[in-house]
């Protein structure tokens, strides 16, 4: 079991979404909470409404895909706090097209952040959860990080590479002994604005296609249903009851296991649910 009461946890993308009901959840179980956010704005409404709720919050501006900023925050938090016990790598974005259509750029920026951001926060963090003696490292995967998905092709290979460095970061630690507990995470269709961020930032580079406007459409209106406090809820659950893989919705318990079931024919079922969903 691994308690959040009294612990310091540090939570990525905390602006919005998954990553503010993440910290809410958290204060409300009695931890203490580091909240970053690349939007200042947004980190510091997340920090409001944390302390509102009696919580010591430290709140911070981050870009997750800069190594030095990333490193530099590790710091300043165990510096403010006295000890970290807990990181919740959890910034990403969404976006991506087909491997003929996306740019070096769109790889870049997707790897940068989903992957490259996993990557700084744990081994910045990871030296600090050791040391605390009880400590708890969760990555935020996705639906995605169990089954690739066309037209989200980097998107698709983050979230696979999330899910790969953390059951390798688990056996690490069980090997060496440390006290450090290891959770990946696959959340599946939660309300979020990470289809509406992805969709407006095509718009903002021109390189929006009309399967873009129909497919962020299909995501908004049909796939992206569990509100995210209650995925905060689930993920929390299962920190606190040591899981070392914690599925978040039925829609990513029901991939998960047509992929174990039908791992050399799910891409065709998928294939086809996805032409008939953007034809509707």
């Amino acid at each position: 079991m691994s308690s959040v009461q009294g612990k310091v946890a540090v939570i990525t993308g905390a602006g919005s979404g998954i990553g503010r009901q993440l910290a809410l959840e958290l204060v409300r179980r009695g931890a203490r909470v580091a909240v970053s956010d690349v939007d200042a704005d947004r980190s510091a409404a997340t920090a409001a409404r944390a302390r509102a709720l009696g919580a010591e919050v430290h709140s911070a501006v981050l870009d997750v895909a800069d190594r030095a900023a990333v490193l530099a925050y590790a710091t300043t938090v165990a510096d403010h706090f006295g000890v970290v016990h807990q990181v919740y790598n959890n910034a990403g974005v969404a976006g991506g097209g087909t491997v003929l259509d996306s740019e070096w750029a769109d790889y870049d920026r997707i790897l940068g952040i989903n992957l490259f951001g996993v990557l700084h926060g744990t081994k910045a963090f990871l030296p600090h959860l050791i040391a605390s003696g009880d400590g708890h490292v969760v990555n935020v995967s996705s639906l995605n990080g169990v089954m690739g998905q066309a037209s989200l092709n980097a998107y698709s290979a983050s979230k696979f590479a999330v899910r790969g460095f953390t059951e390798a970061l688990r056996s690490e630690m069980l090997v060496a002994g440390h006290p450090v507990q290891v959770t990946v995470v696959h959340p599946g269709g939660v309300r979020t604005d990470i289809s509406a961020a992805a969709l407006a930032h095509s718009r903002q580079h021109g390189t929006v296609t009309a399967d873009d406007e129909a497919r962020a459409r299909m995501y908004e209106e049909k796939l992206l249903r569990m509100p995210a406090e209650q995925a905060a809820r689930v993920i929390v659950d299962g920190v606190e009851a040591g899981r070392s893989r914690v599925l978040v919705g039925t829609d990513a318990k029901v991939v998960d296991l047509l992929v174990r079931l039908l791992p050399a024919t799910y891409p065709r079922l998928a294939a086809l649910v996805q032409r008939r969903a953007l034809r509707d």
